[in-house]
């Protein structure tokens, strides 16, 4: 792992009983690079972002980050009868967030997202758009040096999906780390590189598609 790099994924394996999900995977992520992950559904995208984010343990191989790590799920990880500030003070604890803090940046990032900050229902009478927006921000709540993004966008409209890879520029010039999990073949000529995840590993595709 050289010092431009933020997240390395060596040798990953992961099985569930006999299935082999990822056999030997291996990529990287640099600073400052926007990286989209392609594949079939079921191809093993998520058991890899998972293992990256050091949520799911794989059965061989390791997973290098420097700093701290951001994840959004493609479903919204998000409790049903809070509200969106009520979820950025408890992930805020959850990271060793003051109070204060948790909730200034959280209402911070929402607004930049366009969420309705002065919103004050329940996640789960939230439209799907908006709870992922909250979900977003709570990737982006301790100030990640890696983000981890799985079909992040799901449910926004148009504008909303425009100010996304807005945002991801924006990200990578701050000199973050992004993986974007995508099935658009349209988003690919947006990040740096394309990783493709097939047979179980992970292969290097000739570059960002023009």
């Amino acid at each position: 792992m050289n010092g431009s790099t933020a997240l390395q994924a060596s040798g990953v394996t992961k099985r569930y009983g006999r299935r082999t999900v990822l056999e030997a995977a291996s990529f990287h992520v640099d600073r400052g690079e926007a990286v989209a992950v392609i594949g079939e559904n079921g191809a093993g995208k998520t058991t890899l972002l998972r293992v990256c984010a050091g949520l799911l343990a794989g059965d061989a191989g390791a997973v290098r980050r420097d700093g701290r790590v951001g994840y959004c799920p493609q479903e919204p990880g998000v409790v049903d009868l809070l509200t969106a500030e009520q979820h950025l003070v408890l992930f805020g604890a959850a990271a060793g967030l003051p109070r204060a803090e948790a909730r200034n940046t959280g209402l911070a990032l929402l607004e930049s997202f366009g969420f309705p900050v002065h919103e004050r229902a329940v996640a789960k009478d939230l439209s799907g758009g908006t709870r992922q927006k909250l979900n977003l921000a709570l990737a982006l709540l301790a100030d990640p040096s890696v983000l981890l993004l799985d079909e992040p966008y799901q449910g926004f409209d148009m504008g909303s999906y425009v100010d996304f890879w807005a945002h991801v520029d924006r990200w990578r010039g701050q000199g973050r780390a992004v993986v974007v999990v995508t099935h658009l073949l349209t988003e690919l000529k947006r990040v740096d590189r394309v990783v493709e995840v097939r047979a179980g590993g992970v292969h290097e595709c000739a570059g960002a598609v023009a």
